[in-house]
């Protein structure tokens, strides 16, 4: 039986125990270190006498028994693909760097605690414990890095560190990194140290150099910094250097349970990928994976990890070589052990996806170069450089030519992957990201004639979805023809995944005609009618998920393992649809009305993938003008429920966020919001006992329908607020005052002669009816003189008009003045006559 590992507990125990026994022999710590290096020493020269004599006939006094060679008591599956004379894989031998003396590691630990907890009275005093903090841990980085119970403590102070203090690290660990990358919790100080200075690599690129703080205290450290020559060194040469210790040891560490870490975060830093995204994450760490943060961790934190990096050229000959290394030191075999190793196979799919890339990239540097040569130049005789041997031709050798021989080393490596747990993940890699001449090759040998099949496999499936996404139009039709009597299967087996990812491409490739069989097909499996379509998909006629018959799903392997992926699968399914304009939309919605409210606030205070989809809906344009209303109107209800609801709280919040007028299809009437607020007001005291409620009641404006009731009724309603209603108001008056002014000027100002009276009798044009005429003498005059009237009298026949026509409006205004006073008086007793009257 293979030896049982030391817990946590054990270790600590082992270390203190260590501890003791140095302190009760006496001595320095010099000496101390000395003894125990000594003493691994002796047991690496026991371990590696062992291993030389394997071979050797076991002797009467032999103190152990060898095991065979075929013995597979330990997980050897786990354990890296190394000859097994050789002790260390990679024909280096393992450091040891000392352990920390109790009062050292006591202060790093409480260190470790402040620095989590965070409290300090003011941010002065917390840069000063880390000054003084990093002065302590001068010289003892390789111990902190290597010990247990403080590596945590220096991930925290690679986080906290300046571009400088990063290359006082690399000046640290170098020459080291090699058994560093490969210790259980160095290793882990390594990967932080490379991912939190890939950003530095670009901003020196790009000529930005952050700005070092000085603060009291760190005189001292830049004196003793001035001597080490990495902090003058640019962090792309540092990089260069780790690289270089990496070199003869690569096929190692690509099976090494903590160096293929490092590598992998190396090879994504060369790359200039985001480091941030989340298909970036999953590929350098498990996730089991502890996350070490600290307090400010994220102030420092670059943007340039969230976006794709501009790297120097020496990164992408870095790449090159370390792909060609690894495809020299490895045969064809080693690379297919490889491809089924769980810790290889991550590292090797990264490996070919850069290989992928670099190609596509000097492609098209090829054709650049080409437009820009005469068309008409001769061109010189140059001697072929035969290519040499890619990562690709060893996995499939003769590509595409040999998938059509089943014998082939191509066919046989494409077979044995489709249907193997880990060996599937390359190849869909390979899907992916390879040339269209190998994807065709694929498609036609493998993957075309036995679509159907294979999309019902539970490990298969998952490279035939990644054919379906590079599929064009009529193959897609083909796979889905031939996938359509196969429907039942796939409910029944919860392939939902594979059902989503047609509908997708259906969508994505315009094949419209396929949708309605596709949706048809699902309906009558989900009982024939729309309304059944999100209760079989979300499971919500079997809340628990258990069946009778356990012993049955025990030794089932198509039963369904885990309900919660299930039920996230099949709302995956239902958002897909719903966000497919037409047949497919107007289904989940016809079947979330037929919901009762106990299932749809199941499905709000459920998972979050259920939640979604209703925060979906609220948000989706629809055919029937009252959907919304209806759906808001039914979880009306279970309003306080839903706003105490970690998943619920986002339906609430986003049925104000919708708008109460409409015009693309979405709107929740404005009096349903009011009835939710009221219900929110009730259970006021309730909310803000928890962050929940306090999100909710912050989002809904409570306090604003508190105390100012009007105002929130024009946020609710989506109206203009206040000071934009008053400042708008003055313009509107002031332009129906300019129009005015300009329809009076087209008369008064501008006349015509068509406006002027022509014979003394007649009014003028502009003249209303009830006011008095010109003067007589004015129109006599005017008749009398045969001339045209010239501007200048035109102009003042329309001034005195006007001031006429002023004169009647204030007379007529007195009149009325007085008309007013005396009803006045006369509705007013004698002896209480006003004042004007009295006099």
């Amino acid at each position: 039986m293979g030896k049982a590992r030391k817990s946590k507990r054990q270790l600590v125990r082992d270390e203190k125990r260590a501890k003791k026994r140095e302190r009760e022999g006496g001595g320095a710590d010099d000496s101390s270190n000395e003894q125990q290096q000594q003493d691994y020493d002796q047991h690496t020269a026991k371990r590696q006498r062992r291993a030389a004599g394997d071979d050797a006939p076991i002797g009467a006094g032999a103190d152990y028994i060898p095991l065979d060679d075929n013995y597979d008591g330990d997980d050897s599956s786990s354990k890296p693909l190394i000859p097994r004379g050789d002790m260390n894989g990679a024909g280096f031998e393992r450091e040891f760097f000392g352990m920390l003396a109790d009062q050292e590691q006591e202060y790093f630990r409480h260190a470790d605690e402040l620095l989590e907890l965070n409290d300090f009275p003011t941010p002065e005093e917390r840069d000063m414990f880390l000054q003084n903090v990093y002065r302590e841990a001068r010289g003892k980085e390789l111990k902190l890095a290597s010990s247990q119970s403080c590596s945590r403590l220096m991930e925290r102070l690679i986080l906290l560190s300046s571009t400088k203090q990063k290359k006082h690290l690399f000046d640290a660990f170098a020459g080291h990194f090699i058994s560093m990358v490969t210790h259980m919790f160095a290793g882990h100080c390594c990967e932080k140290l490379f991912l939190q200075s890939a950003p530095v690599v670009t901003m020196e690129l790009a000529g930005l150099v952050e700005e070092e703080v000085t603060v009291e205290g760190e005189e001292e450290e830049e004196e003793e910094e001035e001597d080490g020559e990495a902090t003058k060194m640019s962090m792309e040469a540092l990089f260069l250097a780790t690289l270089d210790e990496f070199e003869g040891h690569l096929s190692y560490l690509l099976s090494d349970r903590y160096g293929s870490h490092a590598l992998r975060a190396l090879l994504a830093i060369l790359s200039g990928r985001p480091l941030d995204k989340v298909a970036t994450k999953s590929l350098l760490q498990s996730k089991k994976k502890e996350y070490i943060t600290v307090e400010g961790a994220a102030a420092r934190t670059s943007e340039l990890s969230s976006q794709q990096r501009a790297v120097p050229e020496s990164f992408n000959a870095a790449i090159k070589k370390i792909i060609a290394d690894i495809t020299e030191s490895m045969d064809a075999t080693a690379l297919r052990v490889l491809a089924t190793h769980p810790t290889g196979n991550p590292t090797l799919q990264l490996l070919l996806e850069l290989e992928f890339q670099m190609a596509a990239k000097a492609k098209k540097e090829t054709k650049k170069k080409d437009g820009k040569k005469d068309k008409f130049a001769e061109k010189e005789a140059e001697p072929e450089v035969p290519e040499p041997t890619t990562l690709l031709e060893k996995l499939i050798p003769g590509a595409p030519a040999t998938f059509s021989d089943e014998n082939s080393q191509a066919s046989e490596f494409v077979n044995s992957m489709l249907y193997n747990p880990i060996g599937s993940r390359l190849l869909e890699t390979l899907i992916t990201h390879c040339p269209g001449k190998i994807f065709k090759g694929l498609q036609a040998h493998f993957f075309g004639p036995r679509i159907h099949s294979l999309l019902r496999n539970d490990i298969a499936s998952y490279p035939a979805i990644q054919v379906l996404n590079r599929l064009s139009k009529e193959d897609l039709a083909d796979a889905i023809d031939k996938s359509l009597e196969h429907m039942p299967v796939f409910v029944d087996k919860g392939r939902f995944n594979v059902i989503k990812t047609l509908f997708e491409r259906c969508s994505v490739r315009g094949a419209a005609d396929q949708i309605g069989p596709l949706l048809k097909s699902l309906t009558t499996v989900c009982g024939g009618d729309w309304k059944h379509v999100i209760p079989k998909l979300c499971f919500l006629n079997n809340p628990t998920g258990k069946s009778d018959d356990k012993k049955k799903e025990k030794f089932d392997q198509d039963a369904p393992k885990n309900m919660v992926a299930l039920v996230s699968h099949g709302s995956q399914l239902v958002s897909a649809l719903l966000a497919i304009p037409g047949p497919p939309a107007k289904a989940i919605q016809q079947s979330l009305l037929s919901l009762s409210p106990d299932q749809l606030l199941r499905m709000a205070t459920g998972v979050a993938p259920t939640a979604n989809i209703l925060v979906k809906a609220l948000a989706t344009p629809s055919h029937n003008p009252n959907f919304h209303k209806i759906l808001v109107a039914a979880l009306r209800p279970h309003a306080f429920a839903l706003a105490t609801s970690q998943q619920g709280h986002n339906v609430i919040n986003a049925i104000i966020s919708a708008p109460s007028k409409g015009e693309d299809g979405v709107a929740v009437p404005f009096h349903l919001k009011q009835v939710y607020m009221a219900a929110l007001e009730e259970h006021e005291a309730e909310l803000r006992e928890t962050w929940l409620g306090r999100n909710v009641w912050r989002t809904w404006r409570g306090d604003l329908w508190k105390n100012r009731r009007y105002e929130w009724v024009r946020w609710a309603k989506g109206v203009d607020p206040e000071g934009k209603r008053v400042s708008r108001a003055p313009e509107k008056r002031e332009k129906e005052a300019e129009e005015e002014g300009k329809d009076r000027g087209k008369i008064n100002i501008t006349p015509t002669t068509a406006n002027m009276p022509r014979s003394g009798y007649e009014k003028p044009a502009s003249v209303p009816a009830g006011q008095a005429s010109p003067p007589a003498s004015a129109a006599a005059a005017a008749a009398a003189d045969p001339a045209p009237a010239t501007t200048t009298d035109t102009n003042v026949g329309g001034k005195r008009l006007c001031e006429k026509q002023d004169e009647d409006e204030k007379k007529g205004g007195l009149e009325k003045k007085a008309k007013t006073t005396a009803a006045a008086a006369a509705a007013v007793p004698s002896g209480k006559q006003p004042r004007e009257q009295q006099k």
